[in-house]
């Protein structure tokens, strides 16, 4: 079954990504109910991996319904960052326009304004409401093929993109099985279903319904250990297989916007495609699979004393040298709990899909593992 260890095997869904656009918030969660298990033929789980792999999608609109309920603390709300954000929590609708690997749309509509993405051809084009301004982009080598999601939050706003990230990363560590049928958004799918075999692992399940014709997934959902609901789910409520018009991906600038242009992209020297990462967080992954724990280290000590010049203050909204958010470290500190070991000593953040511990000399580690992993890599 060597399909299952295929990392290119959504490919092709990459750029569909893109295609997408939040126009509401607060739908009510009922809407991912499946209806009535459908009679389809037998697949394996094998024959569903290649049908994704194979699939070639021309076109695709509809509506999209996002939960996520990852058991945040409140402290999180201390975490700087702009509307999208606000994908990590509660429920939001998404529209989804696709019309090929180079026209793509995605618009963010909240109560306090919208923000659009669109991918028309070489142009790449933001907006934003609240301000109204516009940033403009002529895509160049390195922005290639790119979708435009890659501009959007990493949180998977799509079943294709959350379904992509998944089954990019099969390998021996995962259980492949198929679930019961169902019918999402009025067609007929499939369920495969990945479950971690490590035990140290936070995740239950993954979920991902897929379109028993279109090869398309129209859902998907992540089950944390202990529950029988998701913790992450993104599916489609409606769904058109048609190319979208033309004119869905052309940015009419409104009255009074202001525009920005961006200089081309340029990929690095020597690797075509491939854009070096500003600054270095000096991260490093321990272990493998489901259970990997990703360790970075700080400037410094957590609770130390600042140590030699001050260092230069951001622009309002940037994130400083490092690539670190802009945060109050004292109250995100004071939230979490106090946790201590033969590893040293530091602060636990935990929620239903993720442990992160804050050690006092300096390190941050983190992944979907029980506290108890952390503390394990933290030893090493």
């Amino acid at each position: 079954m060597s399909v299952l260890r295929s990392r290119p095997v959504l490919r092709w869904l990459v750029p569909a990504t893109a295609a997408v656009a939040v126009i509401g918030g607060g739908a009510a969660i009922g809407t991912f109910a499946a209806e009535a298990e459908p009679s389809l033929p037998p697949r394996t789980a094998a024959q569903l991996l290649v049908d994704l792999q194979t699939s070639r999608l021309e076109g695709l609109s509809g509506t999209v319904v996002q939960r996520a309920d990852l058991g945040l603390p409140p402290l999180a709300g201390l975490l700087p960052g702009n509307e999208l954000t606000t994908l990590l929590t509660g429920t939001h609708t998404l529209r989804v326009w696709y019309s090929g690997p180079e026209r793509q749309r995605v618009a963010l509509l909240d109560t306090l304004g919208e923000q659009d993405v669109i991918r028309n051809g070489q142009d790449l084009w933001t907006w934003q409401s609240r301000t109204n301004t516009a940033t403009h982009r002529t895509l160049g080598d390195a922005g290639a093929g790119k979708p435009a999601a890659e501009a959007m939050p990493s949180m998977p706003a799509t079943p294709q993109q959350a379904a992509d990230l998944a089954l990019g990363a099969i390998d021996p560590s995962t259980e492949v099985s198929l679930g019961r049928s169902a019918t999402v958004a009025g067609q007929d799918a499939y369920e495969l279903v990945l479950q971690p075999r490590d035990g140290a692992s936070l995740v239950h399940q993954l979920r991902i319904a897929i379109d028993a014709k279109q090869h398309v997934p129209l859902r998907f959902e992540v089950l944390a250990k202990g529950s029988d609901q998701p913790a992450f789910e993104v599916a489609f409520t409606q769904v058109d297989y048609r190319r979208p018009d033309a004119d869905q991906f052309t940015f009419n600038p409104p009255p009074g916007v202001t525009v920005n242009e961006e200089k081309a992209e340029r990929p690095a020297a020597g690797k075509p495609g491939h854009v070096a990462p500003a600054g270095d967080p000096q991260v490093r992954p321990v272990g493998s699979g489901w259970t990997t724990v990703l360790v970075a280290r700080l400037d410094g000590p957590l609770g130390g004393k600042p140590t030699g010049a001050k260092p230069a203050t951001p622009a309002t909204g940037a994130a400083p040298a490092g690539g670190l958010p802009d945060v109050d470290v004292s109250k995100l500190l004071g939230g979490l709990t106090a946790v201590s070991g033969d590893w040293g000593s530091g602060r636990l953040l935990t929620g239903k899909l993720f442990s992160v511990l804050l050690t006092d000399d300096g390190r941050v580690l983190a992944g979907a593992v029980t506290p108890e992993r952390l503390y394990q890599a933290a030893r090493g």
